[in-house]
């Protein structure tokens, strides 16, 4: 699909092209995971690729989490490139000992003498009454973790660029994709989940937030699917005359200190929103850093809305209760702005 000069592309889509480019480029990139031959990933991240590469370089597993990671790990120490797929983030806990004691400190523990360039990739995210298993985000579980690169994007564009840059990269990265933002058929349509994107190869960094509205009365921080219910509460702000700077973070680990303090020393108030668990979640974390480095600077208290601390229910209702959204950013934003 085409708009003008500007190619579109669905989130699955610009991710699968990512993999495609890369293992084109590169004979050392591969593909294993759950369904990411033959169908393509259930959340279609891997589409296509197993009808170009066949079943050597994209490989089904058997469900068995700890085993295709740990094989992925091995093959990165030996200087292969993969991509491995975690199909749901909430699964991790079967798995978790190759990521956080294998995956992440290998190349700390080798002094740096072993490289690990991988990259694991994950669905995150609710809106579509999945239930507590498959809904969460978990996002400051693995930001928590030294030794991974944690990001998180929320558009096509960044979605190609960044596992471009994850690919690349010579540490592992913990590629976070959220469901609702792939485009697919049969979730809720988003005009978010599909946007430009290059047909050529390119890199986004790893390291970087993004301003993605600019503004002078408060400062938004959002994460995926938050960064857009903040846009929508920024442009219901602007109609009452508060002029909101969203910032898109992009990058969980390492955290992008500079392009938040520059802001919120701009706007002199904070708001952070997380699709993630309120209590010690990222935005704690970004609370912390300014508390730290831009106290004075601050007009207001800082204000955090994220998701209460409970399970993700099944009912459609109480998800959308527990679920930060563009209303209840919009709320938070004018009381912050009125204090």
């Amino acid at each position: 699909m085409s708009i003008g000069t500007k190619r579109m592309l669905t989130g699955n889509k610009a991710m699968a092209e990512a993999i495609r480019q890369e293992m084109e480029r590169d004979p050392n990139v591969f593909v294993m995971g759950e369904d990411v031959g033959v169908y393509g990933g259930i959340f279609g991240s891997t589409e296509g690729l197993f009808e170009r590469f066949g079943p050597e370089r994209v490989r089904d597993t058997p469900i068995s989490e700890t085993g295709f990671i740990g094989a992925a790990i091995g093959a990165a120490a030996e200087g292969m490139r993969p991509v491995v797929e975690l199909m749901f983030v909430d699964f991790f806990g079967v798995c978790m000992d190759q990521i956080y004691n294998h995956m992440a400190k290998i190349h700390y523990m080798s002094g740096g003498s072993v490289k690990l360039p991988m990259v694991l990739m994950t669905a995150v995210g609710g809106g579509y009454n999945d239930a507590a298993q498959h809904s969460q985000t978990l996002y400051a579980t693995f930001a928590h973790v030294p030794g991974l690169k944690v990001v998180a994007p929320s558009t096509p564009y960044d979605l190609k660029g960044m596992m471009i840059s994850a690919i690349r990269d010579d540490n592992p990265v913990l590629f976070m994709f959220h469901k609702a933002l792939q485009g697919l058929g049969w979730m809720d349509p988003l005009d978010a989940a599909i946007g430009p994107v290059p047909e050529e190869p390119y890199t986004v960094p790893l390291d970087k937030a993004k301003v993605v509205r600019e503004g002078s009365d408060v400062t938004i921080v959002g994460i995926q699917m938050m960064t857009h219910a903040a846009l929508a509460a920024a442009e219901r702000l602007a109609t009452d005359g508060v002029e909101a700077e969203v910032i898109d973070l992009r990058s969980l680990a390492p955290l992008d200190k500079t392009t938040i303090l520059e802001s919120v020393r701009k706007t002199h108030r904070l708001l952070v929103v997380d699709e993630d668990y309120l209590s010690y979640g990222m935005t704690a974390e970004v609370a912390a850093v300014v508390a730290e480095e831009a106290l004075y600077d601050l007009d207001a208290p800082i204000r955090r809305l994220a998701v209460p601390d409970v399970p993700i229910p099944y009912s459609r209702p109480l998800e959308q209760f527990v679920l930060p959204n563009a209303g209840k950013v919009y709320e938070a934003a004018k009381q912050l702005v009125a204090r």
